[in-house]
Parts: C-alpha cells; structure tokens; sequence
C-alpha cells in the first residue's frame, strides 16, 4: 500500500455556509478555512498516485483542530464582515462545536468505490462528540483530488445559529470542500 500524508500544505479544506430566515440579507454567507489538518490517503498496492490507483483498497483519515478554523469570507450582509465579526462567529463555533470538551473533527473513511476519474468515500464525521455517517463525492485529475460533501447540522446534533430572535438563521446544511494536491 501507499500512503500520502496530507495537511494544508498539499491544499484547502474549507466549510461553506448559508443563511436563512426574513433578516438573511443582515448576515453573512461564511467560508472558513482548516488551517491546521492532518490526515493519510491510503492508495492499494504499490500505488503513490491516484492515477495508478483504483477506489477498492483505498482509505482516507482527517483531523481538524476546532481551533484552526479560522473564517476567511463573508459575503452578502448589508455591512462588510469586521475583524469584530470574524472573533465573534469564531467564539460562537467554539462554543457551538464544544471545542473545549471535543477539540477535534475527525472523518476515517470505511469503503471508497469508483474510479480515479469520479469516487465516492464513505465513511464517519464526528464533530462535537457525536459520529454520523458521512458520504464524499470527488474526482481525481492532474495530480489534485476536488470533492465536496453537504453537512446536515441538526444530524450531529448541532443547533444552527440564530439571531435577532430566529429572524437571522444559519441554514442547517453546509457544504465541506477540499482540493488537495497529492
């Protein structure tokens, strides 16, 4: 088997987020970036690559530290996003992901099938202390890996953020993004 050890420095991991409710034109759609990360890429055989590889064998283990996440974007919103409201929305996801008694996100894969050209990793999430199914859609080309899945909050157990009471909500799905260089 070949191994590929991955973290920010092969590319991104990022979480999209969306609004909802009458006062979503007062907020922020977010992005937030993994700045700090780790995790394997387990290709079968002797494969070093994923254009050499096939999905069957192939296995893949993330870690994220709660505190690397750091918001890198706000769109919309009736004000520009301050550096007050980038400490503010990083102190809320401390609190809201339970970073002091879960510090970590983890996701370790338990079955990937397709081809190189387009695979789907299935596997468990675990955020805030809670572990759920979690599917990966992705496609290998020209050395990098893109894919994306979609988080449903509430399936972990997560309240989305609300404010002006409930008139501003934090939509219950996100969107977890990553190109990675391999």
């Amino acid at each position: 088997m070949g191994t590929i050890e991955l973290g920010p420095e092969r590319g991104r991991l990022l979480i999209r987020t969306g609004r909802t409710g009458l006062g979503r034109r007062a907020g922020h759609d977010l992005t937030i970036e993994a700045t700090r990360w780790s995790g394997t890429l387990t290709l079968p055989g002797d494969a070093t690559s994923v254009a050499g590889a096939t999905a069957d064998g192939s296995s893949v283990e993330m870690r994220v530290p709660v505190d690397a996440l750091d918001v890198r974007e706000g769109a919309g919103g009736v004000l520009p996003l301050s550096d007050q409201d980038r400490t503010e929305i990083l102190g809320n996801l401390r609190k809201v992901l339970g970073a002091a008694e879960h510090p970590e996100i983890t996701f370790e894969s338990t079955g990937v099938r397709g081809t190189p050209a387009e695979f789907t990793v299935e596997g468990r999430l675990t955020v805030a202390g809670r572990t759920e199914p979690l599917e990966l859609r992705a496609r290998a080309e020209d050395g990098r890996v893109v894919g994306s899945a979609t988080v449903k909050q509430t399936r972990w157990g997560i309240k989305p953020y609300s404010a002006f009471f409930g008139a501003l909500k934090l939509a219950d799905d996100i969107a977890v993004e990553f190109d990675l260089r391999l």
